[in-house]
């Protein structure tokens, strides 16, 4: 799958009407709660959406990493790939909205049995992914920072007739304030049932120096199965060394960082501290970010340079749950 979107951020002020501008903030809000302050960068990956935040550095490896990462390398790419930079067409778009917006109903048209129900305060002119032309996953992401809450439409399409909706296959509403993860089997905005927006590599924490998070990343073949606080699965195999969804990965401790610089060096910190997890079927190690024009795309090239036998497997507290 290519993670395409638009460069914009919008946000709802004291009316409803949108304006357009860079790295606005999240505050009050946090993206998900932090684990518990006893949990050691020694302990395996937690079940919960608290993971998102959980420092892995040290954390257990799986011991069926190496069969692991030897299943997704002969299944596709076998390097590190960047999949936003600073073409408008690349990365997910997102928007932050505030108390005045106004909410919209939500017609499902594909998986509304496993969706919240509207309405969610979605603008109308909110940003898709890919552009409004899209004939792709157009996702849809809004965080209202007045409620602390997420929201994250599939396929989503506005219409304004016969009243100002907006049509998607499959929609989630998160509560950035809790770790409770999605039912058992239930997917959301992703295959994995995971949140899309905690894993993006936005600009604005970037260039603060500092990506306190683990990363989104998808894999081409997949096991029909997943790991908490993964809830769904869409595999193409029930092959034991294929990743199932939620599956945590970091880059080992070991591979240098000396040559890197700028934003990849940030990005590749993180990415030993918090790791990666895998959230949908797509290009193998391809790993997400936010739509932003500001990108240094040669920067971000350097990343390019990293082989996916530089990661290792994260052992989870949670077990396998087969599709």
């Amino acid at each position: 799958m290519l993670l395409l979107g638009l460069t914009v951020a919008v946000v709802s002020l004291a009316r409803p009407a949108i304006a357009s501008g860079p790295d606005l903030g999240l505050d009050p809000c946090q993206v998900f709660p932090d684990p518990p302050a006893s949990t050691s960068p020694r302990a395996p990956s937690l079940p919960t959406e608290a993971a998102w935040n959980q420092d892995i550095s040290r954390a257990p490896r799986d011991p069926r990493s190496a069969a692991y990462i030897s299943y997704i390398d002969s299944h596709g790419g076998d390097f590190l790939h960047p999949d936003f930079g600073s073409p408008r067409a690349y990365g997910f778009p997102y928007s932050v909205v505030g108390a005045a917006q106004r909410k919209l109903p939500i017609n499902y048209t594909a998986y509304g049995s496993e969706s919240n129900p509207g309405p969610f305060p979605v603008p109308a002119g909110a940003p898709v992914e890919g552009g409004n032309g899209s004939d792709g996953d157009r996702h849809v992401l809004v965080v209202d920072r007045a409620a602390c809450r997420l929201y994250e439409l599939y396929r989503a399409f506005y219409s304004a007739k016969p009243h100002p909706h907006w049509n998607a296959d499959a929609g989630t509403s998160w509560d950035l304030r809790s770790a409770a993860r999605r039912p058992d089997s239930w997917t959301s905005a992703d295959a994995a049932g995971l949140p899309i927006f905690p894993g993006l590599v936005r600009y604005d924490e970037v260039a603060a120096g500092h990506l306190d998070h683990a990363i989104r990343v998808t894999f081409e073949s997949t096991r029909d199965a997943w790991v908490h606080p993964a809830s769904h699965c869409a595999g193409d195999t029930s092959n034991p060394n294929a990743p199932p969804m939620g599956l945590r990965l970091r880059l080992k401790r070991g591979f240098g960082l000396a040559r890197f610089h700028g934003a990849a060096k940030t990005i590749a910190l993180a990415m030993k501290r918090y790791g990666l997890i895998v959230a949908d079927n797509g290009s193998n190690w391809f790993f997400s970010g936010s739509s932003d024009r500001r990108w240094d795309d040669e920067d971000l090239d350097q990343l390019k340079r990293i082989p996916g036998r530089s990661f290792e497997v994260v052992k989870g507290r949670a077990e396998r749950h087969s599709c």
